[in-house]
């Protein structure tokens, strides 16, 4: 398995925001993780807040990457999905970005969307990730 993050000089800096322009992959399994939301296991929501609801929903993906054998740094790509209410906030998604994959981070798209299922969350996180070979 191979995984490489590309970050030319030639476009901007996301880096800074805590994701890369692209990851090139090789080998390994490839794993589609469903939208994570910012609740625990007794989907008791983390609090009502961007921050704390942004740190539970990547938890959620780190836990389902190590039940599948992998970790957060097979992290290919993530796509936040922002409710609107919280677009304001988003230095939270940066700091909780940057403090989860602090090298070589995942390519990421960011979407604010009206609302989400439920009214009180605020963030769903998807994300593909490249795990080693079984």
């Amino acid at each position: 398995m191979h995984r490489h993050t590309l970050n030319p000089d030639s476009v901007f800096d996301t880096l800074q925001y805590g994701f890369s322009q692209a990851v090139i992959s090789q080998g390994g399994r490839r794993i589609h993780l469903s939208g994570q939301i910012g609740v625990d296991e007794h989907e008791r929501l983390a609090g009502d807040d961007l921050a704390s609801q942004t740190h539970a929903a990547l938890d959620n993906v780190r836990r389902i990457l190590e039940a599948a054998g992998g970790n957060l740094r097979h992290v290919l790509i993530l796509r936040i999905y922002i409710a609107a209410q919280a677009r304001d906030q988003q230095a939270h998604i940066v700091d909780a970005l940057r403090s989860f994959f602090p090298e070589q981070p995942p390519a990421t798209s960011w979407v604010v969307v009206t609302g989400l299922s439920e009214p009180e969350w605020l963030i769903e996180i998807e994300a593909e990730a490249l795990l080693p070979d079984a």
